[in-house]
């Protein structure tokens, strides 16, 4: 069962991270304040996705791996940390930070702040997470370690 969890939560974890983050681009770049409000406000309405896959993801990865130490598994360990640090103290307060001021109209430089902050975590989990699943595909024998 771990076995096919883990990389759809994987996945799903991803895709959520890399939707907020090119949603919260897109809306900055090209869309009016309203979108950006709109943005901002459903964001934290995803982390009832977002936390669950992670966590689903995390543990069926302790038991895919079964206490195993060295190679691509503790790789994958030793970023997990990382990951979830930046999570929990940097992405989920500001976006609950943004999503409020936001719905305050408060476009201040406090806001922008925390914008830029946010958008870097959110690029090094996008970064982190890509990685992991890359070398989850390389432990499972789907993706080769060179490509040619």
């Amino acid at each position: 069962m771990s076995k096919a969890i883990h990389p759809v939560a994987g996945a799903l974890a991803l895709v959520m991270i890399m939707t907020f983050w090119i949603s919260t681009v897109t809306s900055v770049v090209f869309g009016s304040t309203a979108a950006v409000v709109a943005v901002k406000t459903a964001i934290p309405w995803g982390f009832f996705v977002l936390i669950p896959a992670l966590a689903a993801a995390g543990g069926s990865g302790m038991v895919l791996t079964k206490g195993r130490r060295g190679g691509l598994a503790e790789v994958k360990r030793n970023r997990m940390p990382i990951i979830a640090a930046n999570g929990l103290l940097i992405l989920i307060p500001g976006a609950l930070y943004l999503a409020a001021k936001a719905r305050a109209g408060e476009f201040d430089a406090a806001y922008d702040g925390v914008q830029a902050v946010e958008l870097i975590a959110g690029a090094v989990n996008i970064w982190l997470l890509g990685l992991n699943m890359r070398d989850g595909l390389r432990m499972s024998g789907r993706l080769s370690r060179r490509i040619a």
